[in-house]
């Protein structure tokens, strides 16, 4: 693979591509009648017209001098917290990450943090894990510190739980507390036992207190819902942003501040959304002039869905550049996925697979007319990627790891489309060992970490996050297969993680997806060990994009299918994200 050449202005590449797509227009009669496979994707429903009018009035410097306003109005909250009342700052913080604010008062949290960690530490006297202190004030003294990264024991829970990890009688009324500790059961690194018997108590417990409706507050009840479905540790937060704004509007036993806070929420929300709508129509435009769609009808047309992953991996206004790139990777997975899945034979597909391996494009001269677009596109796209983070981020030699990673993405859905061809059921082990590369998590990872800038070396830090990532690629690869799954077996694909699990344990489905789960499950606690204990070399804000992978995943899968099928995946999502304001 030579990918040693001087990186090229990408704009020298545009001509190539319209070269490419006239030969396709021209042949597509003789590429069109082969028997070719169909997944059926239905059409795009986000028309180009649409996204171009997308437009926000909080697109001004106006909105941002009254941000800066009510971003130091907040700053003098923390001031005004007693330093005694422990709970109301973990409160107070809490509130500010769950209406998505935490971007802005990092050096505040970390102080108030440091100081609560400090006391918690010389003399055992806070009273969120005294023995005076309730169900409530350690579990969110527990979440918020272990989010930040900081040393919290499970065993300040120790008092609360009998010995089967059930709650004591004294706390098991505390519906509050026990959504707090649910939450904070979802942080456990391998081996709590204390956190992992607690939460199979809460959820069992939690999903009968949610019947009783005349018993709890209907506010707490949605929280309990919330929580059951998915926890905020496996969400992604800005998703979530305007849901606990909302929330917080209706409780009507807030604290003073929150009245400020949600001012601020909600003008943070809208500033962002304008500037996410100008992303997204910069990307609109970039994919309608590539003009694709009119030559791989077969793939899936799902701009605006990768564009939502981009920004679950980085919603703050200052990541431009990682969300265009990133739109363009995931487009380019989607694609390149479809040609494997759908599109190529096997010998075609070798061919592919050696041209990207290579990174020559003269190896694609065998093949379709359309399959030949698609690998000039990825070629260009990927330099152009290349040039611009080494123009923006200053970093070096960026290619040749961008190449590898493709590669190995190509190459592990290669030995998948053998698998098909040949009819054969991997063992569980074999096909995981294979998918967490296809999952295209590690390829993400690889092109979001030269997306941000570091202090550490290349070489070193991706070393010592090959643990992070594979934990969050098997995530990625179970997730989409427990979503998928019934849709690809529908149409004869190969066999996903579920099929080969039932095969090789001789389960039925319900039993091979209850355990699918649990490995989930697993593996969250293995990046949760990975992330929430502090590295100096390593930004929380990387880590935290990071781990949006796996989040995003998540978001995707839960319902189904989210780019396969957009009406019941996506579409209220990205509706809310992206196109209407809070008022």
């Amino acid at each position: 693979m030579d990918c040693s050449k001087q990186l090229r202005n990408p704009q020298a590449e545009e001509q190539q591509i319209h070269q490419w797509q006239t030969k396709s227009e021209l042949s597509a009669y003789s590429v069109h009648d082969q028997s070719r496979r169909s997944a059926n994707y239905k059409p795009n429903i986000w028309k180009y017209d649409f996204l171009e009018s997308l437009n926000s009035k909080f697109d001004g410097e106006c909105y941002l001098i009254q941000m800066q306003k009510l971003i130091k109005d907040v700053k003098k909250l923390f001031v005004e917290c007693k330093e005694s009342d422990v709970i109301a700052k973990l409160e107070l913080i809490d509130s500010i990450r769950k209406v998505g604010l935490n971007n802005h008062f990092e050096q505040e949290i970390k102080a108030a943090l440091d100081a609560i960690a400090s006391a918690e530490l010389k003399n055992n006297s806070n009273p969120c894990i005294s023995s005076e202190g309730d169900l409530y004030a350690a579990a969110l003294f527990f979440k918020i510190l272990r989010q930040q990264g900081y040393q919290v024991s499970q065993d300040i829970f120790g008092r609360f739980l009998d010995e089967m990890g059930a709650l004591k009688k004294s706390t098991s009324g505390n519906v509050k507390g026990m959504i707090e500790l649910l939450e904070a059961s979802n942080l456990a690194f391998e081996g709590e036992d204390i956190l992992e018997k607690a939460q199979a108590f809460l959820i069992a417990t939690l999903r009968d207190t949610n019947t009783m409706w005349d018993e709890i507050d209907s506010s707490i009840s949605k929280h309990v819902t919330c929580s059951l479905e998915l926890s905020s540790q496996r969400r992604v937060q800005w998703f979530n942003v305007k849901w606990h704004i909302k929330a917080y509007e209706q409780n009507r036993t807030n604290q003073p501040y929150m009245t400020t806070l949600l001012e601020l929420a909600k003008l943070n929300f809208n500033v962002v959304q304008a500037t996410l709508q100008k992303d997204l129509r910069e990307a609109s435009k970039w994919w309608y002039n590539l003009g694709l769609t009119k030559n791989l009808d077969f793939a899936r047309d799902r701009m605006v869905e990768c564009f939502m992953c981009a920004v679950g991996l980085a919603f703050e206004t200052d990541h431009k550049s990682f969300r265009k790139w990133l739109t363009k990777v995931i487009n380019l997975i989607l694609i390149i996925d479809d040609v494997y899945d759908v599109y190529g034979s096997l010998e075609e597909l070798k061919h592919f697979t050696r041209a990207v391996e290579r990174w020559d494009v003269m190896e694609t001269e065998q093949l379709p007319e359309c399959m030949k677009i698609c690998f000039q596109v990825l070629y260009n796209t990927t330099y152009e990627i290349a040039y611009e983070i080494e123009e923006e981020n200053g970093w070096n030699q960026v290619l040749p790891h961008l190449c590898k990673v493709w590669a190995d993405f190509c190459k592990a859905l290669l030995v998948e489309a053998e698998w098909y061809n040949e009819a054969y059921t991997p063992s569980f082990e074999e096909y995981v060992s294979n998918g967490y590369i296809s999952s295209s998590a590690s390829l993400i990872f690889t092109h979001a970490f030269f997306a941000t800038k570091h202090e550490e070396g290349v070489d070193d830090s991706l070393h010592m996050n090959e643990d992070l990532v594979y934990n969050i690629s098997v995530i990625l690869r179970l997730l989409n297969d427990l979503g998928t799954s019934a849709a690809e077996q529908e149409r004869g694909d190969a066999a996903s993680s579920i099929l080969c699990y039932m095969r090789e344990m001789n389960v039925s489905e319900e039993i091979a997806r209850k355990n699918i789960k649990s490995m989930i499950d697993y593996a969250w606690k293995k990046i949760n060990e990975n992330c929430l204990t502090r590295n100096p070399k390593i930004s929380s804000s990387y880590i935290n994009i990071t781990t949006n992978i796996a989040r995003v995943g998540h978001i995707l899968y839960q319902d189904g299918d989210g780019f396969g099928d957009q009406e019941q995946g996506t579409r209220a999502l990205i509706q809310s994200l992206l196109v209407e304001p809070l008022s």
